[in-house]
């Protein structure tokens, strides 16, 4: 359990597809589970790889849950992507946008909106459940000229309650066969999301336990980035998976209440 890791943890960075639900169904009593959060004095902020939504959405799908939650304290792969994009041009300007509303908002905080035609600064893809040959076509002729190519995070599947389902990963694969480019990817595992995350919950990475049910995001990613790292096996990894993984996360556990040392419900 967390509370038996040394140095103590104090803050938690939680994945949320597969750790807190599989699509529209909660994993456990989420009310008990951060209320246990709560009590043992944990900060905690959420990370994701999934940039459909935006941080006030993920907040008002923890509320339906019965979870209140502050949108600052959750951070997508599209926040990371916006914020890379920004440091690269920082005045803003037209991209190229396949992805849903979470990333289109994102970027369109820092000065980026979406352009059919014309010149564009990027290209930036996400998974976008409206895919059409059209938009892969004028995104793939854009990147063939060598406009950047970014894409918001590697994840080729993610869980639902049917099974695994495509993810934003899929939709890069079939971008980088059609073009012969390799998107720059700025997603778990790189370190984008968890720095911004740490940032936010002002805590140091040794206190920090990143909670995911991804090995090559993730663990991974937390790993690389510095931090400890926990699997719970409520998405997408076996435990026979888990064991073959090295190193090995610090803990591996069934999900997230059994980490928390509370039962399910």
């Amino acid at each position: 359990m967390i509370q038996n890791l040394t140095p103590p943890v104090r803050a938690l960075i939680l994945d949320m597809d597969g750790v807190l639900w599989r699509g529209d169904q909660p994993i456990g009593n989420l009310p008990a589970i951060f209320e246990a959060i709560q009590t043992q004095g944990l900060r905690v902020a959420l990370a994701t790889n999934n940039a459909t939504r935006t941080a006030e959405q993920y907040a008002q799908k923890l509320l339906k849950f019965g979870v209140t939650f502050d949108p600052h304290f959750i951070v997508t792969s599209a926040d990371a992507t916006a914020y890379y994009l920004h440091q690269q041009f920082p005045h803003g300007g037209p991209v190229y946008i396949i992805g849903e509303e979470g990333l289109r908002k994102a970027l369109a905080e820092y000065g980026f909106y979406p352009v059919e035609d014309g010149q564009v600064l990027a290209v930036v893809a996400g998974l976008d459940r409206q895919l059409t040959y059209e938009k892969l076509r004028k995104a793939t002729l854009l990147i063939r000229q060598g406009i950047p190519f970014i894409g918001t995070n590697p994840d080729r599947t993610y869980p639902s309650p049917e099974g695994l389902v495509p993810g934003a990963g899929t939709v890069l694969a079939a971008l980088e066969a059609a073009s012969d480019v390799q998107p720059t990817i700025i997603g778990k595992p790189f370190p984008f999301l968890f720095q911004v995350a740490l940032e936010r919950l002002n805590c140091d990475s040794h206190e920090t336990l990143v909670v995911g049910d991804r090995l090559d995001t993730d663990i991974q990613g937390a790993q690389q980035a510095g931090l400890r790292a926990a699997l719970v096996l409520s998405g997408v990894t076996t435990a026979e998976e888990a064991s073959r993984w090295s190193p090995p996360p610090v803990l591996v556990a069934p999900t997230l209440a059994h980490l928390l040392g509370i039962k399910a419900k």
